[in-house]
C-alpha cells in the first residue's frame, strides 16, 4: 500500500487562489490608493477639497513641513464658509475642482 501524499496539486491550488486573490482584491486597492496619494500632493491653492472630518472647504494656503520628506505633515490652510481651518495633507478625502473644471472645460468646448 503506497501512503505518498502528492502535494504539489494542493500547492498548486493554493497559489491559484492568492493569485486570483491578488488581481481581485491587492492589485485594485493599491492603485486606488497610489491615484490618491497623487492627487493629494498635487493639490494647489484654490482648489476645493473634503476633509477625512467631512469638512469642506477652499484651500487658501500650503506650508510645506520643514524636512521636506513628509508630504503628509504639509499644513494647508482652508476656507469653509467665513472659518479658516489648518489641516494636514494626509487629511484630505478628496479633491473636488478638479472633477468640476473639467466637467466646465468640456461643456463649454462643446458649445463653442
Amino acid at each position: 500500500m503506497n501512503s505518498t501524499n502528492p502535494i504539489a496539486p494542493q500547492l498548486i491550488m493554493y497559489a491559484a487562489i492568492f493569485l486570483i486573490f491578488y488581481l481581485v482584491l491587492l492589485r485594485p486597492q493599491q492603485q486606488q490608493r497610489k491615484k490618491h496619494e497623487q492627487s493629494i500632493r498635487a493639490v494647489k491653492k484654490g482648489d476645493e477639497i473634503v476633509t477625512a472630518g467631512g469638512i469642506i472647504g477652499e484651500i487658501v494656503h500650503i506650508k510645506t513641513a520643514a524636512d521636506g520628506g513628509a508630504t503628509d505633515q504639509d499644513r494647508i490652510t482652508i476656507r469653509s464658509g467665513e472659518t479658516r481651518l489648518v489641516i494636514e495633507r494626509g487629511k484630505i478625502a478628496r479633491v473636488i475642482t478638479p472633477v468640476v473644471q473639467e466637467a466646465k472645460s468640456g461643456a463649454s468646448g462643446g458649445s463653442a
